[in-house]
């Protein structure tokens, strides 16, 4: 309400005017640093993909084993004399992998597959230190956004037991008469890197707009198509998880043909009796044809979505939507290929990265459906 006029004012005299309110409530909070914890993520995120990348080759290469013990403090520095080197090599030759399969390495040959593994745990260590200095940076400052603080402090927790499952996976290959780790275990341990990324990136999403604007957005989301979406994130996850035991027993390189498997529809030995249940683990070919018939299906269910995805009436969305399952027909492509020319490292360890495009890519578009981008009446 304007003040009161004097009888003897004019009427065109101007009177002074209250300052118009500039945004709303949630402006006027506390926002945080939203930008710069959100470059801090995308440097998380950053490190994570090559972390997967390093953990495949590491994979590839037969290296995982090399490194018989966990030390988080003392396994940062690496052998740095012959003594030392001998000393490596002298636990590694006790273990199954040596003494069935690689008896008679020498030094030298040893080395290359230790600095795999040193440099993937090297790597972990790493991570864990850009998390906790940029956590406790923003923390101790204040600059964490309001609601963050359990997220963010949650990534370091999954962290950390990344790092405690990567050893209980190491574990598995170091007993026994196993030449390799469980493939289970390999698939936990690749699972819940994916998790991580997954998470990062939808907090990278997130913290690229305004509070406001989220809620704003989310007037507009598309229940149906998140709900798709979501769906396909979780069966995109499942075929992860699958081909993590294909990588676990080398089954890639058992069955090299396509569309059949060793000229059948079924391979030979889909089932062994004497291993039970273990078959759905340590059988090549129960668990290629496994993974093939699984990607059959998530391409067949990505027509679906992609076809539902086409009918928002959101751009950004249908774009997000069409970028998925693009790089889902390359994966497809590129794992054809993959079993065709018996997994060289080369070929599956782009598979592997392909897999992370696919998995963020659909978390994008599962994201614009939950938030579209504003965008004008004629769009």
């Amino acid at each position: 309400m304007s003040g009161k006029r004097s009888i003897f004012e004019e009427v065109g005299e101007e009177t002074p005017r209250r300052e118009a309110p500039k945004g709303g409530m949630i402006d006027k909070g506390r926002r945080g640093a939203r930008g710069a914890v959100r470059a801090w993520l995308l440097v998380l995120f950053a490190l994570v993909v090559v972390m997967i990348a390093v953990g495949g080759l590491t994979r590839l290469t037969d290296s995982g084993l090399s490194i018989t013990e966990w030390n988080v403090v003392k396994g940062a520095l690496p052998p740095t004399d012959q003594a030392a080197w001998e000393a490596e090599f002298e636990k590694y030759q006790a273990i199954p992998e040596y003494q069935l399969q690689n008896k008679g390495m020498s030094l030298e040959e040893f080395k290359t597959i230790y600095w795999w593994e040193w440099g993937h745990r090297q790597l972990g260590r790493v991570i864990g230190l850009v998390w906790a200095l940029g956590f406790l940076g923003f923390l101790l400052t204040r600059t964490i956004p309001p609601g963050w603080t359990g997220r963010l402090l949650g990534l370091g927790v999954l962290g950390g037991a990344q790092g405690a499952i990567g050893w209980w996976m190491v574990s598995s290959g170091l007993t026994g008469q196993m030449l390799d780790v469980a493939s289970y275990r390999l698939a936990v341990h690749l699972g819940l890197a994916f998790v991580i990324l997954g998470l990062i990136a939808w907090y990278v999403f997130s913290l690229g707009r305004e509070e406001r604007e989220l809620m704003q957005a989310r007037r507009g989301r598309e229940p149906k198509l998140f709900s798709l979406s979501t769906g396909w994130m979780h069966f995109a996850f499942l075929q992860i998880l699958i081909g993590a035991l294909v990588a676990g027993i080398d089954a890639g390189r058992t069955f090299t043909d396509w569309p059949l498997m060793a000229g059948g529809f079924l391979p030979v030995d889909f089932w062994m009796s004497d291993l039970g249940w273990r078959n759905l683990f340590e059988n090549p070919g129960f668990v290629q044809f496994t993974h093939r018939m699984a990607g059959y299906l998530l391409l067949a269910f990505s027509v679906m979505v992609w076809l539902k995805g086409r009918r928002s009436a959101n751009t950004a969305t249908r774009a997000a939507f069409t970028g998925a399952f693009i790089a889902l027909c390359a994966q497809v492509v590129m794992g054809i290929a993959t079993v065709l020319y018996a997994a060289p490292w080369q070929v599956a360890i782009v598979h592997q990265l392909l897999a992370v495009a696919v998995w963020v890519l659909i978390i994008r578009a599962r994201f614009h459906s939950q938030y579209p981008l504003a965008q004008s009446v004629r769009g």
